[in-house]
């Protein structure tokens, strides 16, 4: 297996993304990637839109939570990411 492309390392531990690796991630400027080891080896990837982090504020506020069907969660997650990521 051939790579992809090369990158080279700066003295401040930065890399560059080659063209090639950011137009099948498909990122751009200011995109946030994930750098995770899988058998030995190190796979970056583009990260999730939301954080686990994002879905449990959403889903579980202070109080005990009621329970939830799957479509009232997803209806939940939708309306939480369309109020705070809404253009204004």
């Amino acid at each position: 297996m051939s790579p992809i492309a090369h990158s080279k390392l700066t003295a401040q531990g930065q890399v560059s993304v080659p063209a090639e690796v950011r137009r099948r991630l498909g990122v751009g400027p200011g995109a946030v990637l994930e750098w995770d080891e899988h058998d030995g080896a190190v796979v970056v990837r583009r990260a999730g839109r939301y954080s686990s982090e994002d879905v449990h504020r959403v889903l579980f506020s202070k109080r005990t939570p009621k329970p939830r069907s799957l479509e009232e969660i997803k209806r939940g997650i939708r309306r939480y990411a369309r109020k705070r990521h809404a253009r204004r």
